[in-house]
């Protein structure tokens, strides 16, 4: 229990959030959930809630290119998201430490009050009492903002929950979006090879080559049969000069007789 020499000169102890809070009044302070309902990362995030993707990509000249847009305002959101998060954890975090110190506070002044009851100095029990008021009033006060900051964080956990699971959907439709894109551009290139001026072309010049080849194998032949008819030739030239040698023979027996 505090000695009551230093009862009358001592002053209750603030800490910074303390004394922050002391110097603006309840009807100035901002409610954090309606800040954060009128700020830019929840009208952001509602957007993204609220947008049909197929529709869009439907109406989009580029699905690809809008689907790279929505996935990177999809991405910058979160990362807000989770950043205004932090802030919101460390703003309940220090909330709850000044609970906490005005918790001892009131604790303090309590028994300061009861110190100046039993030496008879009322007027020293009121105005501890008076103190501790305060306190109460400032910690019923922070209790307040720190149930709303819960509300607000438990929002925050929801809606990157949302956003992570909109983000997996853009991405799988990004992926499906990139496979159709690269069948039909090998498609395209199968047609404009098959009807295309150079598969033309190219069917030309086999055409050409075929045709040379026809003639040299024409060649080849009528150079085959042309040497044939000349061995023909010469057979049939060698068999008349042997009739005609056999017949000079005959002759010549015939006249020896």
């Amino acid at each position: 229990m505090p000695n009551l020499e230093v009862l009358e000169a001592q002053v209750p102890v603030r800490t910074p959030r303390l004394a922050e809070v002391e110097r603006v009044s309840p009807a100035e302070r901002t409610s954090p959930v309606a800040s954060w309902l009128s700020g830019p990362v929840f009208s952001r995030a509602r957007d993204i809630f609220a947008a049909n993707m197929t529709e869009l990509l439907d109406r989009a000249e580029d699905p690809a290119r809008m689907i790279r847009m929505i996935i990177l305002e999809m991405e910058e959101t979160l990362v807000d998201v989770r950043a205004t998060a932090a802030r919101s954890i460390a703003d309940i975090k220090e909330l709850r430490r000044a609970c906490t110190r005005l918790e001892e506070i009131q604790a303090d002044w309590t028994a300061k009050a009861e110190l100046a009851l039993s030496k008879d100095r009322e007027d020293l029990a009121k105005a501890a009492l008076t103190e501790r008021q305060k306190a109460a009033d400032m910690a019923a006060g922070l209790t307040s903002e720190l149930d709303q900051l819960q509300q607000v964080l438990r929002g925050y956990e929801a809606d990157i929950a949302k956003l992570q699971t909109k983000l997996r959907e853009a991405r799988a439709r990004q992926n499906a979006i990139a496979a159709r894109i690269e069948s039909a551009v090998t498609r395209a290139k199968a047609r404009e090879m098959m009807h295309g001026g150079r598969t033309a072309e190219a069917f030309a010049k086999f055409e050409l080559l075929e045709r040379r080849a026809d003639f040299a194998e024409g060649r080849a032949d009528a150079l085959g049969i042309g040497s044939l008819e000349d061995e023909i030739h010469e057979l049939q030239a060698a068999e008349a000069v042997d009739r005609e040698l056999e017949a000079m023979k005959a002759a010549l027996k015939a006249r020896a007789n």
